[in-house]
């Protein structure tokens, strides 16, 4: 039995064009131990394909983390399939804001946990958690002036956040959790609200401060996508600004009409994420369609001038044998990327990347 995809992403997303079914994009996580990983990971693989669905679920012996699609004539079966299992009875779905092609196809993989903390296990119980709060009790704490701090990276956080929440400059989870417990440290007896996309970073993080003696840990109960979809159904303010960021093809929903971040080539309005199309690069950034049009879907001109060289020249330079800077998933701050390609041109594309 084959338990990966074989195609490239041009060819797969031919067959979704010719599928011609509507999607259900959603995501969910429960922490709970799971048992002989390797067997439940190829019999949800088997299953998952036979429904058609698509997307990236990580299985921990701590519990599950799924993101994916499936066809809409087939959610119910697949509802019906995760109930079969004990561990996976009664599981909360977050439907999707925005409905586009989230997925091209299905991976299933096993990981030490469900969600990359660099914590010891002694470090927080996961059992003890903040305070669930609903839209409506999280707007009014956020009136009632509580401290409101984002649990995600800031290439996320860039593009859209709550109005005057913590926005904490890391790249990973794992950088942010002890960065976030020593800005906070004379807070401990304030109220903190956390939120994050979906929910399953403030467990961990909620968990984590109370174990480090914060008194009033709240979150945002099933993220930000949760909080979109209350706030349109019971006519709630929505405090959100811009959009929420998607670890899927999406890269982003929209949560409100405003453009909050700027390109990071010319620095005009622009909230599109893209990835440098040079894969020795992949730079996550942000980039204008000018820009997009400008540079060929690449971040500097030196990565342009790559990305036009034969794939078997490409994959030579991947190879190491000429030197590269690897880059972070985003930028900390827009200006190193204007740096890099005022110093590209003024130097003739000589500088390795």
């Amino acid at each position: 039995m084959v338990l990966h995809n074989k195609y490239d992403k041009e060819t797969l997303k031919k067959f979704l064009d010719q599928e011609g079914l509507e999607r259900t994009t959603l995501s969910f996580y429960r922490y709970v131990i799971l048992e002989d990983l390797e067997t439940l990971r190829d019999q949800l693989y088997a299953e998952w394909e036979a429904l058609k669905v698509l997307g990236r679920i990580y299985i921990a012996r701590e519990g599950i983390n799924a993101q994916l699609n499936v066809p809409s004539e087939n959610l119910d079966a697949f509802r019906e399939n995760l109930e079969s299992r004990v561990a996976f009875k009664s599981m909360p779905f977050k439907v999707a804001v925005e409905e586009e092609d989230s997925f091209l196809k299905l991976k299933i993989k096993i990981r030490n946990k469900i969600v990359a903390d660099g914590l010891d296990d002694e470090e927080y119980d996961v059992t003890n958690v903040g305070t669930h709060l609903s839209a409506k009790e999280f707007n009014e704490a956020i009136k009632n002036g509580a401290i409101v701090v984002d649990m995600r990276n800031h290439y996320e956080s860039e593009v859209g956040h709550f109005e005057g929440a913590i926005l904490p400059q890391v790249d990973t989870f794992r950088e942010e959790l002890p960065k976030v417990k020593d800005e906070l440290e004379d807070k401990k007896d304030e109220k903190i609200l956390l939120y994050c996309t979906g929910g399953i970073r403030c467990e961990k993080a909620s968990a984590y401060l109370k174990h480090h003696g914060f008194k009033d840990v709240n979150q945002l109960h099933g993220g930000i996508i949760d909080y979109k979809h209350q706030v349109d159904n019971e006519g709630l303010e929505n405090k959100f600004i811009g959009k929420n960021f998607v670890f899927d093809d999406r890269l982003a929903e929209k949560i409100s009409d405003d453009i909050i971040a700027k390109c990071h080539q010319c620095g005009a309005p622009c909230d599109d994420h893209t990835n440098c199309s040079n894969v020795g690069c992949n730079l996550l950034f942000i980039q204008c369609p000018n820009c997009k049009a400008k540079f060929e879907n690449c971040c500097t001109p030196k990565c342009k001038e790559i990305n036009a060289l034969p794939e078997e020249t490409q994959k030579e330079m991947r190879k190491g044998k000429l030197e590269r800077k690897r880059f972070n998933k985003g930028l900390q701050n827009p200006d190193e990327l204007k740096d890099k390609i005022k110093d590209q041109l003024e130097n003739g594309f000589n500088i390795l990347y």
